[in-house]
Parts: C-alpha cells; sequence; structure tokens
C-alpha cells in the first residue's frame, strides 16, 4: 500500500478564524498521527485571508511537539524570501529538537503577491531575477561546508552545528523542480492540487533522470492531491461544494475565507462558472472511499508515486477529520497506538 501524508495550509473559514484554524491543525495533526500517516507537512503564505500559516517552522516544531510518530515538515519554506543561514538555523534546530522527524521542503515561488513579496525581501540582498539555484546552494553549503577557501562564510556556523540539515526536498508544479530535483539527487513533491502541468509526466521526468546523492541514493516522488472523502458520494459532493467556490474565487484574485456549503448552494453561478469548476474538478478527486480509490489508483500507478500526500479543505473540521479516517481505512493504513 503506498504511504499517505498531509498537506495543511490551515485554511480559514467564514467561521473559523485564523487563530482557531492554527489550533484546527494542530488537531488534525494528532488525529492523522494516530492513523498512520506517515509525514505532515505546512504551507508557507503571506497576506492571504483564507490561509492562517505564513511560518511553517514554527508550526512544524508545535506539531512535532504535540504528535508521536509522524514526520513534520514545510511544504514548503519559500526560500527566495529567506536567508539561506537562517533556515538552516532554524530547521537544524528543529532536528536538534526531534531527531529523525523533519522535513525541509523548498519552493521557489513567493506564495503571495508582489507587492508582499517586495515587503517580505525588501531588507534582504536585492539581487535582480531568479536567485533560487544560488540561494538553494548555499543553503546546502551550510550544510556541506564546502564553501571555497577564503570565503567569508567558513568563519560563519550554523548553529546548533550537531544537528544535521533535515532531508531536502523540491516542491513544483512543473518540470523545472522536478528536473532540478532529479539532478542534485533530492526528494520531490509534485502539486497535483493546483498544476497546470501533467504530474505523470513531472513524476517519471524525475525518476528517470534521478542521481544519486551524498542527500539522498535513491529516488522519492510525492504526489501531493486534493482530496474530499465522505461516507457517500453525496455528501463528499455537498463538502467539495466548498472547495468549488474557492478555487472559482482564487482564479478571480478573491482569496477569501472558505465559504460553507450552503453559501455554495445559494451562490448564483453562470455557464461560465460551472464550466470553470468542472475544469477544476480534475485536479480535485471527491466522492466515497471506495469512488476517490478508483479515481486516485490510475494516476498513482501512471505516476510510478512512492508517495501521496493529501490536502482535505472543508468548511467543518470534524468533516474534515472524518475525511482523512475514512481515506486511511481505504487504503489499509495501520493505525499507531497511543503512547
Amino acid at each position: 500500500m503506498i504511504p499517505l501524508s498531509v498537506l495543511d495550509l490551515s485554511v480559514t473559514t467564514t467561521a473559523t478564524k485564523p487563530s482557531a484554524a492554527l489550533r484546527n491543525s494542530i488537531d488534525l495533526a494528532r488525529h492523522v498521527d494516530q492513523l498512520g500517516y506517515v509525514r505532515y507537512w505546512l504551507a508557507e503564505h503571506h497576506s492571504l485571508p483564507s490561509v492562517a500559516s505564513p511560518s511553517p517552522d514554527i508550526m512544524i516544531g508545535q506539531i512535532a511537539a504535540a504528535t508521536q510518530h509522524i514526520r513534520v515538515g514545510s511544504g514548503g519554506v519559500m526560500l527566495p524570501n529567506h536567508a539561506p543561514l537562517v533556515v538552516a538555523e532554524r530547521f537544524k534546530m528543529l532536528e536538534a529538537l526531534f531527531p529523525g522527524r523533519i522535513d525541509l521542503g523548498l519552493g521557489r515561488a513567493p506564495g503571495t503577491d508582489g507587492t508582499t513579496a517586495y515587503a517580505l525581501r525588501s531588507r534582504l540582498d536585492r539581487r535582480e531575477g531568479d536567485d533560487f539555484l544560488e540561494r538553494l546552494h548555499e543553503l546546502m553549503l551550510w550544510e556541506t561546508r564546502e564553501f571555497p577557501a577564503g570565503h567569508p562564510y567558513n568563519n560563519v556556523i550554523a548553529m546548533p552545528d550537531d544537528a544535521p540539515l533535515p532531508p531536502i526536498w523540491l516542491l513544483g508544479s512543473s518540470d523545472y523542480s522536478s528536473e532540478l530535483s532529479a539532478q542534485l539527487g533530492l526528494g520531490f513533491g509534485f502539486a497535483h492540487h493546483f498544476a497546470s502541468h501533467d504530474a505523470v509526466d513531472a513524476m517519471r521526468t524525475y525518476r528517470a533522470h534521478f542521481t544519486p546523492s551524498r542527500w539522498r541514493s535513491q529516488p522519492h516522488a510525492i504526489l501531493a492531491v486534493a482530496v474530499v472523502t465522505a461516507d457517500t458520494d453525496a455528501e463528499a459532493e455537498r463538502l467539495a461544494s466548498s472547495m468549488d467556490l474557492n478555487r472559482l474565487r482564487r482564479d478571480r484574485g478573491q482569496f477569501l475565507p472558505l465559504p460553507s456549503p450552503e453559501e455554495a448552494a445559494a451562490y448564483m453561478y453562470t455557464d461560465a462558472d460551472r464550466a470553470s469548476i468542472a475544469r477544476n474538478r480534475s485536479r480535485l478527486f471527491v466522492g466515497s472511499p471506495a469512488t476517490v480509490r478508483a479515481k486516485l489508483d490510475p494516476m498513482i500507478a501512471a505516476s510510478q508515486a512512492d508517495e501521496l500526500m493529501v490536502i482535505t479543505a472543508t468548511f467543518d473540521h470534524d468533516a474534515r477529520k472524518r475525511s482523512y479516517s475514512l481515506l486511511a481505512d481505504a487504503f489499509g493504513l495501520e493505525r499507531k497506538a497511543a503512547a
């Protein structure tokens, strides 16, 4: 059976304020930890009313402390927003506190709009253009200590220096990150839930071109998908209507809290709206456990995914927990005993 993981955006709703959404994330992490999920990743987004957490490293520490078995990581840290040394220090610190349970997932997008991105980076080195590769290289050097002779950073230590940098994963929604992950010998996560690029192509490209490295000897590809599961297809469709309307609004630049199914049912959709929702449904798997499993299995097989990472956003927190429970049963996860 393929391992299952969770990607959590700490989504707000029209009834769930950001502070409550953060507490819900900790509650959900405890829940899936006992269900047998292997990984719990937190995303980085800024200035979005729909997403409560801009700081995955802070949430990682809170969730790792509240759970027992599950690996906890970033899905991901948007590296262009941060000095590589700061990322290295924070994640080495997390690894020191929770050895063997931390992941460092990296993205190259800002996770926000242009103005907010400028505000985040206005005190950083203002290099022109895309400097993701340069920052990634520097981040790795803080671990390998292979700065050139005479480089001033040879006298700088990323503390705590007795803790290694956690496993590095590159995240993406195109072939760029799949090819780069393969070239550098890193783990790879593909964001099917918002990608326009073909997931099968990206995942197979990564596996075909993977080069073993000091970071990883074997390829490991995670397929991230959006799923809403309920006891019946009809109930799952009702719950998913919140995500349908939310995605429609996002496509129009409206990053609002997740609406209720009742608000979604009352919305006056145009024919164009319904066509847009139908197109977006190719990125959303909805139904009973059997229905969702039947939809996911062909993609898992075609992409040769090593792991399935699931993002579920429902208006009701208990419904979200139920969705992950049903999915765990559908895929035969082995539940963990509580300490």
